[in-house]
């Protein structure tokens, strides 16, 4: 005889005679729980989760600084990744491909970006060393501080680095290897980031703001001229602009 642990709670049975087309299929209703009570139980257990309310989602509490490093800033290099010889016969097409699997079920962030888009980003990423980007909450949006060194890129969210400065903890970090820069033409980026503090979706729209912002394509001149009020002309600088920026333009699809 079939048994099962699964039972509905007095809230489910309630929920379910509540539905208006209960009366309709109460038949086929009955005799899928006699014959096949584990998808019965199932399937409300699924419905009611898919009722479930989303929880909110709320803006970031401060962390703990992170240790002082006293040390230079040792360029990271893609070997510690994979084997960069046995990229030499792979189009970039290919090593992008590859690059993507390989962080496809990390926490991070991986994207392949053009050598000439590389270039004037590392130009700006000297000029523009600092600046923030909004992310959206249900109470309005956080920002996130970003801070360039080398070829590296680390974000903080805005309550952190107001508390923390150049110590505080990190919610996405984010590397540039140029090791194939002149034999293939690409800078292979990832990001990884703290899945307690922001989702991949998250992750993914700092990325490509980073990428919009200084990388600026012509016709976007409007993205630099808010890095250079930030860094130039402060009293001019509206961090509401970034908002209706990110509103326009996203460029990426949320995840939770």
């Amino acid at each position: 005889m079939f048994t099962t642990s699964k039972v509905l709670s007095k809230e489910q049975i309630e929920e379910l005679q509540a539905n208006p087309y209960f009366d309709k299929y109460a038949e086929k209703i009955a005799k899928l729980q006699k014959t096949n009570p584990e998808e019965f139980l199932s399937r409300i257990e699924a419905k009611s989760a898919k009722d479930k309310p989303a929880q909110p989602k709320d803006f970031s509490l401060p962390g703990a600084a992170k240790p002082a490093v006293s040390s230079p800033l040792r360029q990271k290099e893609l070997e510690k990744i994979m084997k960069v010889d046995l990229l030499a016969d792979k189009t970039p097409e290919e090593i992008a491909l590859i690059w993507n699997e390989h962080f496809a079920a990390k926490d991070a962030v991986a994207a392949v970006i053009p050598l000439d888009t590389y270039k004037v980003m590392e130009e700006r990423f000297k000029e523009f060393n600092t600046f923030l980007f909004p992310l959206p909450r249900d109470m309005g949006y956080e920002f996130v501080v970003v801070q360039f060194l080398g070829h590296e890129a680390h974000f903080s969210t805005l309550i952190n680095y107001q508390a923390h400065k150049e110590n505080a903890p990190e919610c996405l970090s984010m590397v540039h290897y140029t090791e194939l820069a002149e034999t293939k033409g690409i800078i292979l980026m990832v990001g990884e980031f703290d899945k307690d503090v922001i989702s991949s979706g998250e992750a993914r729209s700092l990325v490509v703001q980073a990428i919009q912002y200084y990388g600026v394509a012509k016709g976007e001149e409007k993205k630099l001229g808010h890095l250079k009020r930030f860094t130039y002309q402060t009293e001019e600088f509206n961090h509401l602009d970034l908002i209706l920026e990110l509103e326009i333009n996203p460029g990426f699809t949320p995840a939770a």
